[in-house]
């Protein structure tokens, strides 16, 4: 895709900075444009709810790049910018701003957005989010001068947050609707280790209880949950999931489903534009399955294919998904998708914090929980990708050496 007019990237997030990047390295020189509508170059996520709010983590060092980055690069980054339209037809973009950018190519990295709370009180309580920076700038400022956090949401997000908060000594209610914590990404034995781990540090865990509605009262608020029980704190996170932003995409004509439809090169409807990321519904190719993944691994391996088409090339994206989470000083690296399985394996012991979960689907390993067993992760992902064979027999023999295995000793 050559031309006068600039490939476009919309979304200054992990995704479009390394569309950004994989466009330079695979030799494309012409005009490159990175919009983003936050008033910060690129960042990581993660660290949001984890180190950042603890404040041992500056703003700055989460930008994925420098700004020198983006002028060496010849990299035309405008912040502040929302996109309102896109004209497939003329090849434009109109922005907020009443500005009218014509494009040769399109790519779409714009995220998600939180699932917003929206129980009676909800838009009176000050609820805190964790999206983005000025959320995690927020939320930090916010816990100093907390005493009782409600945590609303047992998910990665919720438990990080509620971990951090007992970590600074804040009084820590968390409500899961759910029976178990993180019920869509782990297996029972799983959730309850974390269960037990929160509820040792001092967190007040309830699960399958819901949250019916919300009072404030000068600057307190008082979350009443589904089993009738009240409780008044002085803060409120919630971390209830997010919502894939494709309503720019979906007005312009490309087809969408629950995220951007594209294929496995990362390829829309429209055969000039790609999208990646968290915003996207996929074919994932080591999956075989469509599927729409929040993950820093995705946003990344994703682009890289999304760049390639821009660049008229095809480059699959087949990569196995991992994912991590860090609650006090357990860490939780996952790796594949193990939901949904027919056989959960243990792999060590729980009681001593160090141990795996392997998941099983018609015999096939599909994906591996480690908690603070970095190498078996590490040796699950190569396991995965080279579709080794493990047996239910050998996954849960600690004799057995996972690496070796997957290094075909």
């Amino acid at each position: 895709m050559t031309g006068k007019a600039p490939i476009i990237v919309i979304g200054a997030g992990q995704s479009g900075q390394q569309i950004c990047d994989s466009l330079r390295k695979g030799g494309y020189e012409g005009h490159l444009m990175l919009l983003g509508d936050e008033a910060s170059l690129p960042y990581q996520r993660p660290p949001l709810s984890k180190k950042f709010l603890t404040g041992t983590l500056e703003a700055e060092r989460l930008l994925l790049r420098p700004a020198s980055y983006y002028e060496q690069q010849k990299i035309d980054v405008h912040l502040n910018a929302r996109v309102d339209s896109i004209d497939r037809a003329a090849c434009r973009l109109r922005l907020r701003s009443g500005e009218a950018l014509a494009y040769s190519g399109l790519a779409l990295a714009t995220g998600t957005r939180i699932r917003p709370l929206t129980v009676p009180g909800a838009a009176d309580a000050n609820i805190h989010y964790v999206r983005s920076l000025a959320d995690g700038e927020r939320l930090a400022a916010a816990l100093k001068n907390a005493r009782r956090v409600a945590v609303i949401g047992g998910g990665f997000i919720g438990l990080e947050v509620a971990a951090i908060a007992r970590e600074q000594g804040r009084e820590v209610v968390l409500i899961e609707a759910f029976e178990r914590l993180m019920a869509r990404a782990v297996a029972p034995q799983v959730s309850a280790f974390y269960a037990e781990l929160h509820r040792g540090h001092g967190v007040e865990v309830l699960l399958g209880t819901g949250v019916d509605a919300i009072r404030t009262v000068a600057g307190e608020h008082t979350v009443v949950t589904s089993t009738g029980a009240e409780y008044t704190v002085d803060l409120i996170v919630a971390g209830i999931g997010v919502v894939p932003n494709s309503e720019l995409a979906e007005a312009a004509g490309l087809a969408c489903r629950n995220g951007i439809v594209v294929d496995d090169c990362a390829r829309t409807s429209d055969p000039l534009i790609v999208a990646a990321g968290d915003c996207t519904w996929h074919m994932n190719g080591f999956l075989q399955r469509e599927i729409r993944l929040e993950s820093v691994q995705n946003a990344v391996d994703q682009a890289k294919s999304a760049a390639a088409s821009l660049l008229g090339q095809s480059s699959v994206y087949c990569q196995v998904p991992w994912f991590w989470s860090d609650q006090y000083d357990i860490k939780l690296q996952i790796a594949g998708i193990g939901m949904p399985h027919d056989q959960a394996v243990l792999r060590g012991d729980v009681s001593s914090g160090a141990f795996s979960v392997c998941y099983f689907r018609d015999g096939v390993l599909v994906g591996v929980d480690s908690l603070n067993k970095p190498a078996e992760h590490m040796a699950a992902r190569k396991l995965l990708a080279q579709g080794t064979p493990l047996s239910a027999a050998q996954a849960g023999d600690t004799s057995v050496d996972l690496m070796q295995l997957a290094r075909g000793a």
